[in-house]
């Protein structure tokens, strides 16, 4: 993209984003939440209160993060890396490492060995 029409989207992004802003402005219920969060910061400050004293007081089941603004926080329910295993066939010598049950030569072996005793062949890796 050249310099010019860059130039010419960035401004039109600008004329929407201030339409955008002059309809929220105008809007009532804005009005309300803003009049309320000011009210509420002045209650605040008069009983020198944090938002996270208003939380806890609140709602004290509520999980309060304990990182940083901005920082990343671990996600629950993420899933763990599988460790390697490692499979030694006793019949041929072949070797095979992964991660998971979807390997190909280990779905053979499987369906000829049976998973039992294919399993029984692993070492765990790490």
């Amino acid at each position: 993209m050249s310099l010019i029409n860059e130039y010419r989207a960035t401004e039109e992004a600008i004329k929407e984003l201030q339409a955008r802003l002059k309809n929220l402005s105008q809007d009532d219920k804005l009005q309300t939440e803003l009049e309320f969060e000011g009210k509420l910061r002045t209650l605040m400050g008069e009983y020198q209160k944090s938002l996270r004293d208003i939380i806890a007081l609140l709602d004290p089941e509520a999980k309060v993060s304990k990182t940083p603004r901005g920082g990343a926080a671990k996600v629950p329910g993420t899933k763990r890396a599988r460790k390697v295993k490692q499979y030694k066939n006793p019949h041929n010598g072949e070797v095979i490492e992964t991660k998971g049950g979807n390997h190909k030569t280990l779905k053979e072996w499987k369906a000829k060995w049976g998973g039992d005793v294919v399993e029984g062949w692993a070492t765990l890796l790490g």
